[in-house]
């Protein structure tokens, strides 16, 4: 199970080798924000109790940092009721 871990962290392959809860933020994220560029991680060991995400979509254009964060926090927002937290990097696509 380690090793899978270590393996899916360095791994830059889509949404089927994420975990449940992956996939679920992922699925929100791209649907919400229809980013060119997302990666959704469980860097809580595994639990689901911490996600980090980066995200860059057009919709950020325009906008501060905090209100990019914010779009991303009211995306999953639901899913992340239950986590300790969620660390959010977003960029606007080139």
């Amino acid at each position: 199970m380690f090793v899978q871990r270590i393996i899916r962290r360095y791994s830059t392959a889509g949404p089927s080798t994420l975990t449940a809860g992956e996939q679920r933020i992922h699925a929100l994220l791209q649907s919400k924000l229809s980013p060119v560029k997302l990666n959704v991680k469980d860097v809580s060991g595994g639990c689901g109790s911490m996600y980090a995400v980066e995200v860059a979509s057009a919709q950020f254009k325009g906008l501060p940092l905090v209100k990019q964060h914010r779009l991303v926090v009211a995306a999953i927002e639901e899913e992340i009721k239950s986590a300790h937290g969620v660390q959010i990097k977003t960029s606007v696509p080139q």
